[in-house]
């Protein structure tokens, strides 16, 4: 018989956890986008946070908002002095595009928006 059997071994046992599959692109609606876009636009908004808290990759994020802004949709708010803003009433025709800047604020609305309610808006755009 062999003396190997009576030698001092070491084993170690290893142990893995499996590996997650890869999971599903989530596909965000596009109001889902503008609601995350507006909330990362805003002043002091930390878009990481914003977008962890999600579920969503941060560089997702950036990328949504970047191109809202190249589109020139949207305007980044700025705190910051305000100059001072005049109103004038004004009939737009129909299919037209408008565009009032407000401080640092630009809003581009058509022609089919109710006066009174664009009034509201540019009240609130004015208050922010």
């Amino acid at each position: 018989m062999s003396d190997s059997v009576n030698h001092h071994r070491t084993f170690e046992v290893l142990t893995a956890e499996p590996v997650q599959s890869r999971r599903k692109p989530r596909h965000w609606s596009d109001e889902e986008k503008a609601q995350l876009v507006a909330e990362a636009l805003s002043p002091g908004a930390n878009v990481s946070a914003i977008a962890r808290s999600q579920g969503l990759d941060p560089s997702q994020l950036y990328a949504w908002r970047r191109k809202a802004l190249s589109s020139g949709m949207v305007a980044p708010l700025t705190e910051g002095a305000r100059a001072p803003v005049k109103f004038t009433r004004f009939e737009a025709v129909a299919g037209s595009m408008v565009e009032i800047v407000v401080g640092d604020v630009v809003v581009r609305v058509g022609g089919d928006v109710d006066a009174d309610h664009l009034t509201k808006i540019l009240r609130v755009v004015r208050t922010a």
